[in-house]
């Protein structure tokens, strides 16, 4: 009997991206009013700068897949600015006056713009990124983990439940962070914590916390 051939990892796709934003504005619908202000887990930010952060990345990279000629040789060029010294530089910002409610909405939005371009993209596409070019699978693997790691610094320290699903997990990690000897992400350990090693949030048995990191956003060969 022939033996099957081997399949590499599942691609990451629109649907994944659209699970991991709406699972995180659940989540995010629970952070108290006063903790809006206060820092972000181990980052610089506080709460809102980080979703304002977290949007701006996702509309961020569906603009730059957005052209019909994507750029090879750096991002659309967007005006981005710093609120406040060490504030993040962002293109998106919330108004203020909207409160919680219009900032997860930003959100929303900035995530359904991704995901629309990665469904809508053909995956021959490519177009910049400071890791490498990249194509639509890619794009959105980056905004996965956006979105899964930054929900745990923006849950951390309020009591808010927020495990990832293990196979999400997994896809971006195949994705992004190959098991390579430049990358040395371990194979056959939880992927969430894994995923939360290899973006510098945690340690795992025997490998401590990083204090730099990078993902591979190459297409597959």
């Amino acid at each position: 009997m022939p033996v099957p051939a081997e399949t590499g990892p599942s691609p990451v796709t629109a649907d994944d991206l659209d699970l991991a934003v709406r699972l995180a504005v659940g989540v995010l619908r629970e952070v108290p009013a006063a903790a809006w202000d206060d820092k972000a887990g181990s980052l610089e930010w506080d709460r809102w700068e980080t979703v304002e952060h977290l949007a701006d990345d996702l509309f961020s990279y569906a603009a730059q897949i957005a052209p019909r000629t994507p750029p090879l040789d750096g991002v659309v060029p967007f005006a981005w600015e710093r609120r406040r010294p060490g504030g993040p530089a962002n293109a998106i910002h919330a108004d203020r006056a909207a409160g919680p409610a219009g900032l997860l909405q930003v959100l929303e939005a900035s995530g359904a713009l991704l995901v629309a371009m990665v469904r809508t993209t053909p995956a021959r596409v490519r177009a910049h990124h400071g890791h490498g070019a990249s194509d639509p699978e890619g794009f959105a693997a980056m905004g996965i983990v956006e979105t899964l790691v930054h929900t745990h610094d923006l849950a951390e320290g309020l009591g808010l439940a927020w495990t990832p699903p293990a196979d999400l997990c997994s896809r971006v990690l195949a994705r992004l962070f190959p098991n390579a000897p430049e990358s040395d992400v371990p194979e056959g350990t939880d992927p969430w914590q894994t995923l939360l090693w290899a973006t510098g949030r945690t340690e795992l048995p025997g490998r401590p916390r990083l204090t730099t990191w990078r993902w591979y956003g190459a297409p597959r060969p």
